[in-house]
């Protein structure tokens, strides 16, 4: 199948991928906030179950349709959707790292220079450790499931016919737009977090896959978590300390986190131009 009917393949399946599985994830808490008497809307954003359990649908919903849609439909190999076994915990770790560094950097630039400092807070160092430990265990599923949800399946299918720097754009551009609705949005908010789509689509292709994503798409958010800074807009409780972004918000993201303001802007570019050597030139995801 060529020219104008495999685009148009492509861009039906990546839509149908999309729409099913958002609708599909996001189908219980609606039901839960339409018929609930009573709906705990904030508790779907700001309680630690209600995320895992979130992460866990979407990862289930999505992992789902890779399989149907990619191997048993368009039967791409595991290694074409960029689940390669080979060099996967060097690409996690690899991803974790440079993800941490840019997170921290993005902090400490905002306390350098935008006014924002942490204050003492109550709980012990044990306490801190365990609030940690839980926080990233609730994280992780999560960005997985994004990475499977917008840096796989439809990345791929969308590479193969427009090639990948077309296909990225779109693809961060959609990731963007998809956290639209995440409290504290702004603007700027919404671009930094495209941005951070063009950064995980370059860890995607570098050596490790979807794997390498994995690892930076949680070492971002667990990161900013453990420093109790907001992450996309929603808070963590850490004990031990307390973020406090000050009153300059474009330059240290406020109550959005640091991907709301400038400094997300300038980490996340120099994260791309680290990940940009090392992505593959070959044909695999």
């Amino acid at each position: 199948m060529t020219g104008w009917r495999a685009t148009a393949r492509a861009i039906g399946l990546v839509v149908l991928y999309l729409v099913v599985g958002l609708v599909l994830t996001a189908l219980p808490f609606i039901l839960y906030i339409r018929y609930s008497t009573a709906p705990d809307t904030a508790a779907l954003t700001g309680n630690s179950t209600a995320l895992l359990l979130q992460g866990l649908a979407q990862l289930s919903v999505f992992g789902f349709l890779t399989w149907l849609l990619g191997r048993r439909v368009l039967k791409l190999t595991p290694e074409q959707l960029g689940w390669a076994p080979s060099g996967r915990g060097q690409g996690f770790v690899r991803g974790l790292v440079i993800a941490t560094a840019l997170a921290g950097t993005a902090l400490l630039l905002a306390v350098a220079f935008g006014g924002a400092r942490w204050l003492p807070d109550t709980g012990g160092a044990l306490d801190y450790l365990r609030n940690v430990g839980l926080t990233a265990a609730v994280l992780a599923p999560a960005a997985l499931a994004e990475e499977v949800a917008f840096r796989g399946f439809p990345l791929v299918v969308l590479a193969s016919v427009f090639g990948r720097g077309p296909a990225i754009v779109v693809m961060s551009l959609i990731f963007g737009l998809a956290h639209g609705l995440n409290p504290e949005v702004t603007p700027l908010a919404i671009g930094n977090v495209a941005l951070a789509g063009v950064f995980l689509s370059l860890a995607f292709y570098a050596p490790g896959g979807i794997w390498t994503a994995w690892g930076a798409h949680l070492g971002w958010n667990a990161t900013l978590a453990a420093l109790d800074a907001p992450v996309s807009g929603l808070p963590f409780r850490i004990p031990l300390i307390n973020f406090d972004p000050g009153t300059v918000t474009w330059f240290t993201g406020g109550a959005f986190g640091p991907e709301g303001g400038v400094t997300a802007t300038v980490v996340l570019m120099i994260g791309c131009a680290v990940l940009a050597r090392f992505v593959r030139k070959d044909g695999t995801a």
